[in-house]
């Protein structure tokens, strides 16, 4: 479980998230929801530990350990994953070192015992998921997501989570840069993706993308902080009404 009491968060010495109380079960899905500019991509960037952020007032837990004790490296060992709103792209930097290098990571702390794969070996056991994910191995060879349609980047994400199995995956506005036929192939991967070993936390002010996976609680944000939690009948009486009724 991810818990957090009391957050209260600073930038450039103004006050952003005000006393924020939420927790995320693993094989359990969340939303936060609200529209634009209510700082929930920056609750997101504070989880997997963005320096921007200056931290007033705190308790954080990863299971029981505290989560700001612990480097973004070692946020990510410890299972919490960041869908970027806007995938950055990297030069110089090969797709296919980049994943071998995140996977032998995760498989050390998972399995010590097995030995880490070579580039060689690497390719040859990743083949299943590109042939699963629609990705020609082309790919492997290009700089990690430079000149990458919107659809093609998240489709690398989704491959990133299948390699190291986070148990917190977090995912903020995942539907930006998709059109619709991309969108609902990337909601169809997510549904897969969703079991009892992890838990979705979904940050979006469009509700598409909740009609693929199940919801279990839904938090309202607002004015700095947890305005409202329900389940996902909140979602259905806030397609019909608005955010403000």
């Amino acid at each position: 479980m991810i818990e957090i009491k009391n957050l209260k968060v600073k930038v450039w010495k103004k006050e952003i998230l005000n006393w924020v109380n939420l927790e995320f079960e693993l094989g359990k899905n969340y939303c936060l929801l609200w529209k634009n500019g209510s700082w929930k991509s920056t609750l997101s960037s504070v989880l997997m530990g963005n320096p921007n952020y200056e931290i007033v007032d705190w308790k954080i837990k990863i299971e029981w350990k505290n989560l700001l004790e612990l480097s973004p490296e070692e946020r990510s060992k410890a299972g919490i994953f960041l869908s970027f709103q806007n995938v950055p792209e990297i030069p110089w930097v090969k797709l296919s070192e980049f994943l071998r290098i995140i996977y032998n990571t995760h498989l050390k702390i998972k399995k010590p015992e097995i030995r880490e794969l070579s580039p060689f070996l690497f390719k040859r056991f990743i083949k299943k998921y590109l042939e699963e994910l629609h990705i020609d191995e082309k790919f492997l060879n290009r700089d990690l997501n430079v000149g990458f349609s919107g659809w093609e980047k998240r489709k690398i994400e989704i491959l990133q989570m299948k390699l190291i199995e986070p148990k917190y995956i977090i995912l903020d506005e995942i539907d930006s840069w998709l059109d619709l036929d991309a969108f609902k192939k990337v909601a169809e991967l997510l549904k897969k993706l969703s079991n009892r070993k992890n838990s979705i936390i979904i940050i979006t002010h469009y509700f598409k993308i909740l009609e693929y996976l199940k919801i279990d609680k839904v938090y309202v944000m607002k004015n700095w902080l947890i305005e409202k939690s329900w389940d996902k009948t909140l979602v259905e009486y806030i397609s019909k009404n608005g955010f403000e009724n």
